[in-house]
C-alpha cells in the first residue's frame, strides 16, 4: 500500500478550505463578537481538519469508530 498522508485526503483539503472561509467570514463580524461567536466559529472550523489528521494517524480499528466521530461533532 502506498504511503499516505492526511494532506492527501479530499476531506482534509475541503475542511481546510472551510476553515479558511470561516476565518475570512468572521473578520466581517462586529468587533463585540470577537471573543464570543467569532472565537467559537474559528475553533469549530479548525477542529474539523485537526480531527481528520488525528484520525488518519490512528489505528485502523479506532479510525472507523463511529462513536468517537460522533463525539467530535457534539452528538
Amino acid at each position: 500500500m502506498p504511503n499516505r498522508n492526511y494532506t492527501d485526503l479530499i476531506a482534509w483539503q475541503k475542511a481546510m478550505n472551510l476553515a479558511e472561509s470561516v476565518y475570512k467570514t468572521t473578520k466581517t463580524l462586529p468587533r463585540e463578537e470577537q471573543y464570543g461567536l467569532t472565537s467559537q466559529m474559528r475553533r469549530a472550523a479548525v477542529s474539523i481538519p485537526s480531527n481528520i489528521a488525528e484520525g488518519e494517524g490512528a489505528e485502523p480499528a479506532r479510525a472507523l469508530s463511529l462513536p468517537s466521530a460522533a463525539r467530535s461533532v457534539g452528538c
